[in-house]
């Protein structure tokens, strides 16, 4: 008998199996694909921008995370580096 799926991810990911392949033409790179993504959080509360939640999540998941919890205990062991690189920048 086959283990049950105890991720959250491909549930989520479901509707986006049905959005047709870009040409390669059409490729933009991650980020702006994620910019595009409506943020459904309503603002009181936000802290971070969805498409840097997005872009961390992904990054994540490519290293083997497979549910939310593995995903937020990836993100503190990422090095310093790319902790800074990834921040955003405050407004002036």
């Amino acid at each position: 008998m086959p283990a049950v799926v105890s991720s959250r991810i491909p549930p989520v990911l479901d509707p986006l199996r049905s959005q047709p392949d870009a040409a390669a033409h059409e490729l933009p790179g991650l980020l702006a694909r994620l910019a595009a993504v409506p943020d459904p959080r309503k603002p009181r509360g936000v802290r971070h921008g969805l498409v840097y939640v997005l872009a961390l999540t992904a990054c994540a998941v490519l290293t083997g995370a497979t549910s939310i919890l593995a995903i937020s205990e990836w993100l503190p062991m990422r090095d310093r580096r790319s902790r800074t690189a990834s921040a955003p920048v405050a407004a002036r």
